[in-house]
């Protein structure tokens, strides 16, 4: 399928003394946009157990130019890489009239009854591996 976009809403408390939106806060809208990826999408094609546990083990993050608060929304869009058997990356690409910021996050699916990461389902490896573009589903059909 590819990417997932997502648009989320900036807030005036988003913004720091500098005049732009602070870097903790882009860390949030990027979870925000990831919740209605792992968890409103995934519920609404039936998937309920992501919302169950889901952690982030690994953030990077890398600004190409700064996130005014006069844009009002930012559209992020996701994909899929590195689906592996307890672990899958989450790409991002961030947008205010142009790329404002990329990232990455490492996503472990996490029991929280037994206090520890778990193996994805077979479901959530399906429902993940909708949203790997092209590219890299072409790569994983050959290893």
């Amino acid at each position: 399928m590819g990417a997932f976009v997502a648009e989320v809403a900036l807030r005036w408390s988003d913004m720091d003394a500098f005049g732009h939106v602070n870097h903790a806060r882009t860390i949030t809208l990027l979870e925000e946009a990831r919740a209605e990826l792992l968890f409103t999408e995934a519920e609404r094609q039936g998937l309920l157990g992501m919302a169950e546990g889901m952690v982030v083990a690994r953030v990077v993050i890398d600004y190409h130019s700064p996130l005014l608060y006069a844009s009002k929304s930012l559209q992020v869009q996701m994909s899929v890489r590195e689906l592996k058997a307890a672990s899958f990356i989450v790409d991002y690409t961030a947008y205010a009239q142009e790329a404002v910021a990329t990232a990455e996050t490492l996503m472990v699916p996490y029991d929280l009854q037994a206090g520890r990461p778990r193996r994805l389902t077979a479901e959530e490896r399906d429902f993940l591996a909708e949203w790997q573009l092209d590219a890299v589903k072409a790569e994983n059909a050959r290893a």
